[in-house]
Formats: C-alpha cells, structure tokens, sequence
C-alpha cells in the first residue's frame, strides 16, 4: 500500500522552537526552532518512506469557528517574534524537502490535515499524520495513522493502540472533547465535567447524542446530570468547535503531492543562508550547478620549478594523501600543484611562498611524523572561522565551506585546497582590524606554541601514581564495606537504582527528590541534602570521590602516558565561546584542587629530569581587577592599587564596618559576592551559596553596588550593548555572539543577559593570558634560556626549567604576565610565582 506523510507544520515547527535552546545564524537570524524543524522531518521522511507528502500551516485570520464562537482561542497569545521570523523558511524548507504546503482560508491546518487524510484513506493510501496535537487522533480510523511525537518517542495511534490506551474508539474522542473542553483553545466543554468523568461516559454511552438521549433516565448521579443538563448548549458547540473538518474545499489533488525528494536546487541556498550544512550529510540531493570561478579549478598543471614570483600566491599544504604530501598553489588565475619528491617541494619550507592551511596545528604534527618540522603558517582558515564567530558550533573544512561559499569539500585534496584558498579570501573580507590582530598577533603564534607544548608533554611520576592508585584502590573498598555494613547487606554501590532503594526505601531516609519513572535521584546534590539524616550518606560521598580520583585520574593517566612517563595533552583553541583554551585526551585542566585529597594529584606532576624545577606563576583576582578597570570604578581601582585585600575590603564596605573588623565569614561572603557580581549573580542564587536568606543576599549585592556605583553602570551598558549588536566584545575585539538576548525565553534572556556581563571580563582574561604565553615563550628563547611553557590552566601557567636558570625564567615569566596588557588597564596586573620539584610545590 502506498503510503501519505501529512505534516502539522505548525504543531512541529512549536516543539522545536520551546524545545531547543536559542540558536541563530551569523547575522542573528534565530533559527532554533527550523533546527529542530528539519531534524524531526528528516527523521520522519527515514522512518514512512512516503509516496505522497505535504505540510499544513494556519493561516493567519479567522476561520468559520470563530463564527460560532467569538472565544475561540480568545486565550492564545500572539506568535512571538523570533519564532515568526522563522515560519516563512520553514515554508521554504518543507518545499524543498519536497512536500506540498497546503492551506486554505477560513479554515485551520487541522482541518486541512483531515480532508487531505481523508482523501487518502478513500484512494487506499495510508496515511500518516505527524504531529503533537493529540486532536488529530479523532481521525485516526483504518487507513489513517498519527504518530504522535512525545517526550521521549513518537508513538504510532493506530485504532488499536487508541481503543487500548483510551477505552473508546478514536472516532468517539471528539465527543469526549466536547464534554472535558479544552482551555488550551479556549473551548468550554460542559462545567464541571473533567476528563477522566468524560471518558468514563463516553465509553458507557457511545456518543454526545446517545448520552442526552438517555442520560435523565440513567443511574447517574444528580450532580452529573445537573451539569449535563445546564452544560448541554456548551457541549454542542464545544463538539462543533472541537470536530476537524474533512471536506475541506481545498484546490489539491492526491497527486500534486507525490513525493519524489529534496530538490537541491531550492534546498542548499537555504541550508546555506540558516548555516546548516551539517544536515547535507543526511539529505540525499542533487548538488546544484555554480557558475566556474577561477579558484574552483580544479588543479591540473605540476609545478616542477620555481616558476612562480615570491609573495605572488597562497599555498595550501593538504594532509596525507597516498603515503606522502602534496602542496597546491594558487597564483590568482590557475592552481598547480608538487609532489614531496619534486625540487619545488623544498622551497614551501623556505618562505619561497605564503602557506594558507586548516589546522596548522595538527598538520605540523602530522608533518612531524614524516620527519618534517614545519611551523611557519601565513594564515589558517580554522582559527580565521573561531577569531570571526567564536560561540560557532562547528569550524570543520567541510562545515565553513558549505555555509560560507556552498561547496562540497568531498573526497579530492584538490578540491579542499581550492576551497580552503577562497576561504581565505571570504575572511580576508570578513574580519575587522580588531579581529585580524587577534589571528595575526595571538591566535596564529599560540597555534605553534602550543604545537611545541603537546610535542613536549608534561612528565609524571608514573611509580608514584601507581603507589597512589593502590592506596585509593584500598580506601575505596574500606568505604564499600563501611557502606555495606551500614546499609545490612551487600549490593551495587554503583547502581543508582539499587542504592536509592537501599538509602530511601529500607533506611527510609528523606529525600528532598520525590521517586520518578526511573527511580530515586541519587545524584550528589540529592545526597548533600540527605546527608543530616543519616551517616551512611558520608560514606557513599566519600567512596564515589576516592573512585573518580582514582578511575578519572590515576588509571587514566597512568593509560596515556608514554615510555618516558609523559603526558601529551591536546590544547583547544577552538572550543570555548570566551577564548580560553581547553585541554583533552587528558584533560589536565581539571586536575581536582578542591580536596587535600585531590590537590596530591600534583605531586606527581614533575620536571622531565631531576636536574630541573618547574615554575608556577597564577594572575592574582584576574578577572576582578579586569572588571576595576573596564567599569572605570574608582573605589575598586583604588583598592587594588593600593594593595588592599579586595574582599576584606568590599566586606568592610558591604557589612559597614572597620577593615580590622572584619571576621573570616564576612570575608568569605564578600568573596562570593564580588565574584558572583562578575557572572551576573542574583539575589537567590548568592542565598543558596553562601546560606544566606534571599532578602539578606539581596542587600548584600545593593550595598555592593552602592559602594562600586560605576561596576553596576558598566555591566548594565555592556547588557544593553549586546542586546542592541547581537555581540559582546573583550578589550581586544574578541567578539561573542549571544542569540539567546533575541529570545522571546525570559530565562533563556536572563542567561544571555549574565553572558553578556561575564564574556568580556573573562575573555579578555583569556587574551592576557594568550599574550602573555606568546611573549614569555619568545622572551625565553631571546634570552637562550633552558625553560619552556609546558601546561596552561586559565589563569595559570607553568614552566619547566633547569635549575640553573630557574630564578631569571620566573622573572621574565611574571615580567610578561604583568604586562600582558600594554598598559590598556587603570589596574596594575600582578601574577604570582612559585617553584619547586612538582606541581604541588610549585603551586
């Protein structure tokens, strides 16, 4: 049997949009809700196989039930604006996705989901309605299916499945709706009537019009015949309202909706526009024909000899091709491509040409492999693409290729190169003078130096790891058997499921989470709560800290180091939207320090001989001082500059007392405020960290504010800035694009609104740093020194050295941190440096 999918556009277009968090285009297009659109279509399209397809949509205006009933959805509010903005692509889209869009005035995209179903049924062709309106399932019958999409699933109605889970036929559940109403679309149903005694009726007496035939005569109580009888007017027009039409005059036949798939033609330049090239590789479609253009050809001439002029032309150095490399070449007209074997093939190296490549980084160590060490880039494209949007989700070659210029990378080196060659062009364009200081001066630097960082990798005490894995091995079990004796019996510690039963069941322990459909919560914060009401919960915290130190940390590096003991870490310089670095595969970012415990972690981490030390240097309140000068706060200014404690100082100011007052608590509460002022804090969440009430971390913040009146006025600039350009912007033209302020979302607002405050701050921290990598390393190497950049975490950088030129690298190591800013700040920068055998020491 042939087989119909019919959309409710409207209906998914809604879920995708309150279901997915805020994304948007470069320009600031919200596009969260066509996100979603597309990925529930596709997935649909994958699941029928349909011959036939088509999408309905409301129209906007009235329909021939607000003729019958002025209140008719007199309850909705209007479509907000950043989903409206996106109903006409969705349009476009379900086009090119090759569907029929159908709508008809006067008349809702239900009723014209229904007459199109209904027209399939009668031709023998099964139809499948998609949608999360249950008021479709009122049509389901013989030959019509809804897949109705849930939380979790999307489950197929057949009559079957309705009459199990309902009671009742589906042709029966329009009456139902006209006793139980519906306030979602403003229908009244009968008073009093509710949907579980709507249900029970209907299933007794078949229809609304069986039902007032004999309910005066039946065992109902009074009540319910009370309301049937003063209800009855209301359940009539509430089954009118209710009821989907299916004779709808529609001016579409059957056969103007067969389905034959996507047309390339209208589909990319859309995916293009709403940057979703990731759903090209899920979409079978015919590339659409471009007119040539020079850079697109495709190479075909060999460079045998330096036959192009010096700094006349770009080169791409592609990855391994065939067991070797291959350099392509642009010189603005033709691309010629060498061979590794060919005489030209040196010159790359030799500053002969500029070298435009993707990933420099992971190339150099792809280079190194081959006996090559290279690191001389004119430009790369991937951190081009970070520098220009750095909140993007994905700065792939084949990605940035199709949403900047349409094009296929596909599998041909050549291709890549020339595309990669025009990307250089795009961005060339696209980056403002800010933005090509941070590629040229920051980004592109860093790239080497964190090359030569990952080559050089960070020396463990490998026998000393092992000895401390043992000791944990045997903490964790003396935690286990503490557990078990506690609990009475033995069980799975690490099953959450056995474990809330044991803490919540047999020990009838409080939990402040009721049991869900999975069973109990036992997460950490759910046991922090719980934990006043019986010991066992200490134990069980204690034990799952002891097993993530030693399964994440000890057994996880003691897998990855290498012969020498060495760990080589990946450095990111692509993945976060403020510009910091982030570290993988291992991640030594997050080696814990919070616990005595964790903190020992660093002891293993050690100079590569023992000849050596490693230095520490840490930005002392880095981003307070950022927020001092950036505000222009006088009072803040003056504190740091005068060497004041920052936060004895704003206790003094917030609790009104004298600096020599000022107890360790009220410290510690003016340290949760002024760093919680940064990332935008509120008065509720500051009472649930610091365990205060709400009203008293509300005057904290007030008083704060009073006495640091210019920090209040900067970060409410910095909000209303970023709502007004879609972007916020470090000190040194970092630029982060914020679309959830374009949200209609309040929450989804508020979190764009403490974006914006913290972004600048932060970022422009990770800027410092950056700089002050580039220009320690290159101070090092000036002065010939024996030291060397071997780890970066935020705000903290660590060297290895030899002993005897120790003293002069920390120097020029804190020398380069404090002045990382070239005197932009009103706050002086101050970093503070330690030595010693191991990280611990040094720290």
């Amino acid at each position: 049997m042939k087989k119909f999918l019919i959309i409710d556009g409207n209906s998914i277009l809604n879920r995708a949009y309150y279901g997915i968090r805020a994304l948007s285009a470069s320009d600031g297009l919200p596009t969260n809700a066509l996100y979603g659109f597309v990925n529930t279509v596709l997935s649909t399209l994958d699941r029928v196989s349909p011959d036939y397809a088509a999408i309905a949509f409301d129209l906007p205006g009235k329909t021939f039930r607000h003729e019958k009933f002025d209140q008719y959805k007199a309850n909705r509010h209007g479509m907000p604006d950043d989903l409206a903005i996106q109903l006409p692509y969705a349009k476009k889209l379900a086009e090119a996705l090759g569907f029929r869009v159908a709508e008809k005035s006067g008349y809702e995209g239900d009723d014209v989901i229904g007459t199109l179903a209904k027209t399939a049924a009668e031709a023998g062709v099964h139809a499948y309605i998609l949608t999360g309106d249950r008021d479709s399932l009122q049509l389901v019958c013989g030959n019509i299916s809804v897949l109705l999409i849930g939380n979790r699933e999307t489950l197929e109605y057949t009559p079957d499945v309705f009459l199990e889970k309902y009671g009742i036929p589906a042709e029966h559940y329009v009456d139902c709706k006209a006793l139980m109403g519906d306030s979602s679309d403003n229908i009244p149903g009968v008073p009093g009537i509710g949907e579980k005694t709507a249900f029970k009726l209907i299933a007794e007496y078949k229809t609304l019009d069986d039902l007032y035939d004999k309910y005066e005569s039946s065992s109902l109580t009074a009540g319910v015949k009370k309301k049937l009888a003063e209800g009855k007017d209301s359940a009539y027009t509430s089954r009118f309202l209710a009821r989907i039409v299916t004779d709808a005059p529609l001016d579409i036949t059957l056969e103007d909706c067969g389905y034959s798939g996507a047309d390339g033609e209208k589909l990319t330049p859309l995916l293009q526009r709403l940057e979703f090239s990731a759903f090209m590789r899920k979409i079978s479609v015919r590339e659409p024909e471009k007119k040539p253009t020079e850079c697109e050809v495709i190479p075909t001439e060999k460079l045998t000899g330096g036959t192009l002029e010096n700094g006349a032309v770009y080169g791409l150095y592609t990855a391994e091709k065939d067991g070797g490399f291959y350099a392509y070449i642009y010189d603005g007209s033709k691309c010629f491509f060498c061979e590794k074997s060919e005489p030209v093939f040196s010159d790359i190296f030799s500053g002969r040409y500029k070298l435009c490549v993707y990933d420099g980084k992971t190339l150099s160590h792809a280079l190194s492999s081959f006996g090559i060490e290279y690191f001389g880039w004119y430009y790369d494209i991937m951190l081009a693409a970070y520098v220009a949007d750095a909140s993007g989700r994905n700065y792939s070659l084949s990605e940035l290729a199709y949403s900047l210029l349409g094009e296929y990378c596909g599998e041909s080196p050549e291709r890549s190169a020339c595309l990669c060659l025009r990307l250089f062009g795009v961005y060339e364009n696209k980056l403002d003078a800010d933005e090509k200081a941070l590629l040229e001066k920051v980004e592109l630097p860093l790239s080497e130096l964190l090359y030569k960082m990952e080559k050089e990798g960070f020396k463990t005490d490998v026998e000393g790891l092992k000895i401390f894995n043992a000791f944990l091995e045997e903490k964790c079990g003396e935690y286990v058997e503490r557990v078990y004796a506690r609990a009475g019996e033995v069980f799975n510690l690490n099953s959450p499921k056995q474990l809330g039963e044991i803490l919540f069941e047999k020990l009838s322990i409080p939990s402040p989470k009721k049991k869900g459909k999975n069973g109990w919560s036992t997460s950490a914060e759910i046991l922090e709560k719980a934990a006043p009401y019986h010991p066992i919960i200490f134990d069980i915290l204690e034990y799952r800290k002891l097993a993530k130190l030693k399964s994440t940390y000890c057994d996880g590096l003691l897998k990855v180091a290498d012969e020498n003991g060495k760990i080589h870490s990946t450095f990111n310089q692509t993945v976060t939207a403020t510009g910091r670095l982030s570290s993988s595969e291992p991640n030594l970012q997050n080696i814990p320090i919070r616990t005595e415990l964790g903190r020992e972690m660093r002891r293993f981490f050690i100079p590569k001989s023992e000849d050596r030390v490693l230095i520490d240097a840490d930005y002392s309140q880095i981003e307070l001082r950022l927020l001092a000068s950036v505000s222009g706060d006088e009072n803040m200014i003056a504190q740091f500059n005068e060497g004041r404690d920052i936060h004895t100082a704003t206790a003094a100011k917030i609790f009104r007392v004298q600096p020599e007052a000022v107890t360790p608590e009220m410290r510690k509460r003016a340290k949760a405020v002024n760093f919680g002022i940064v990332y935008g804090i509120g008065s509720f969440s500051l009472s649930q960290d610091i365990g205060v009430t709400v009203r008293e971390a509300g005057e904290y913040i007030k008083q704060y504010m009073d006495n640091y009146p210019k920090v209040g006025e900067y970060l409410r600039n910095v909000v209303a800035d970023a709502k007004r350009d879609g972007y916020t912007k470090t000190v040194f033209g970092r630029k982060r694009y914020i679309p959830e302020l374009r949200s209609s979302k309040k929450p989804l607002v508020a979190f764009g609104e403490r974006v914006a405050m913290n972004s600048p701050i932060q970022g422009t921290a990770a800027d410092l740093m950056k700089i002050a990598m580039i220009n320690t390393d290159a101070a090092l190497e000036r002065e010939g020194l024996d030291a060397h950049i071997i780890l970066t975490v935020h705000d903290e950088l660590i060297l290895d050295s030899a002993k005897e030129c120790a003293d002069k690298a920390a120097e020029i190591m804190k020398t380069e941190m404090e002045n990382a800013g070239g005197g932009r700040f009103a706050v002086k920068l101050t970093a503070e440096v330690g030595t010693g055998a191991n990280w611990y020491e040094a720290h």
